[in-house]
C-alpha cells in the first residue's frame, strides 16, 4: 500500500470514529446499508472474492440466491463498521446486556481448572461486541492486533480496543507476543484469538468446506503448551443485537495433537458459518486456489 493510500485509509477511519457516532442511529444504519448495497452491485474485487468464498459455504445456491447472500453479507459487514465507529460512545454495560450467550459455563469450567482459556473465533458478526461482553463477564482479556500501516492507524485501533477493556499485544512476527500470551494463560486469564485467517507461513493444513486451506497454529499450540482450555467461539448478528456461542472444549495436551485440534476448530467454525453465512466477513482469498489465482492476475 502506498504512503498516500495509507494516509487516506487513516483519514477514513478517523473520520468514521469522529462523525458516525453523531449520526442518528436509524439514519446511520440506513446510510451504511445503502453503501453496502451499492458496493454489492458494483462488484469490486473484495465483493467478488466474498462471492467465491460464500459459494463454497453454500454450494447448492443458484446465481440469484448467491446474489442475495452477497448483498446480505455486505450489509452485515457494513453493520460491523457502523457499530465499530459508534462503539466508543455507546454504553458498554447496556451493550453487554443485549448479547445472547450460550456456553458461558465453558469459560467458568476452564478458569476453575486454573490454566486459563483460549477462545478462538472466525471473522464473523461483531467480534468487538463479543469482546465487550467478555470483558463484562470475565474481566480484562488479552488478544493480538495485526501491525497496520501507517503506525498512527495501528495506534488508533489499539486505543479503540483498549478503551473497550481489551489488553492488546502487537503481532510483530517475533516471540514476544507468544511469551506474553503464555504468561497470561499461566496466570489463569483468558486469551482471545481470531482463528480463521492464517497470517503466518506456518499454518496447519485443514479441510474446510471440502477444500484444503490453512488455519493459524497459535490457538491449539497455546492450549497444548499451557493446559488451557481451547474454546471455539462463534458470534453473529441478531435483528437488534448479537449472539455468541461458546462451544465445549477441544482437548489438546501435547504438540502432536495440534493438527487434529486445529481441524476440530475448523469443523466447529464451518458449522457456525454454514448456519450464519451472511455474517462471515471474509473478503480476502481464503483457499490456496484463490490466492494463486489472485497472484496470477496481479502479475499479468
Amino acid at each position: 500500500m502506498s504512503t498516500l493510500s495509507q494516509r487516506l485509509s487513516e483519514f477514513g477511519y478517523a473520520t468514521g470514529w469522529r462523525l458516525v457516532r453523531r449520526l442518528p442511529r436509524s439514519f446511520g444504519s440506513a446510510l451504511f446499508a445503502f453503501g453496502a448495497d451499492m458496493a454489492a452491485r458494483r462488484g469490486g474485487g473484495g465483493v467478488r472474492q466474498l462471492r467465491a468464498n460464500l459459494a463454497r459455504v453454500v454450494p447448492q445456491a443458484g446465481e440469484a440466491e448467491l446474489d442475495e447472500l452477497v448483498r446480505r453479507a455486505m450489509r452485515s459487514y457494513a453493520r460491523y463498521w457502523f457499530e465499530t465507529f459508534r462503539l466508543p460512545a455507546m454504553d458498554h454495560a447496556a451493550v453487554a446486556k443485549r448479547v445472547t450467550v450460550t456456553g458461558a459455563e465453558n469459560i467458568d469450567a476452564a478458569l476453575a481448572e486454573g490454566n486459563g482459556a483460549v477462545m478462538t473465533l472466525p471473522h464473523s458478526g461483531n467480534w468487538d461486541i463479543a469482546g465487550v461482553w467478555l470483558a463484562s463477564y470475565a474481566g480484562t482479556f488479552t488478544t493480538v492486533a495485526e501491525r497496520l500501516k501507517p503506525e498512527s492507524l495501528y495506534r488508533r485501533f489499539v486505543s479503540f480496543r483498549e478503551s473497550l477493556g481489551f489488553e492488546i499485544v502487537p503481532l510483530t512476527g517475533d516471540s514476544a507476543a507468544m511469551r506474553l500470551l503464555l504468561r497470561r494463560l499461566r496466570e489463569n486469564k483468558v486469551v482471545v484469538l481470531l482463528g480463521d485467517r492464517d497470517l503466518t507461513s506456518s499454518g496447519i493444513p485443514v479441510r474446510f468446506f471440502g477444500e484444503q486451506t490453512h488455519l493459524p497454529p497459535g490457538p491449539a499450540r497455546l492450549a497444548a503448551t499451557t493446559g488451557a482450555a481451547l474454546l471455539p467461539t462463534g458470534c453473529w448478528f441478531t435483528e437488534d443485537g448479537w449472539e455468541i456461542r461458546i462451544h465445549p472444549r477441544i482437548r489438546v495436551t501435547q504438540r502432536a495433537e495440534v493438527p487434529a485440534a486445529t481441524q476440530a476448530l475448523a469443523d466447529v467454525f464451518a458449522g457456525d458459518i454454514a448456519a450464519h453465512p451472511a455474517d462471515w466477513h471474509m473478503l480476502q482469498p481464503f483457499w490456496p486456489a484463490d490466492s494463486a489465482a489472485t497472484a496470477l492476475e496481479e502479475a499479468s
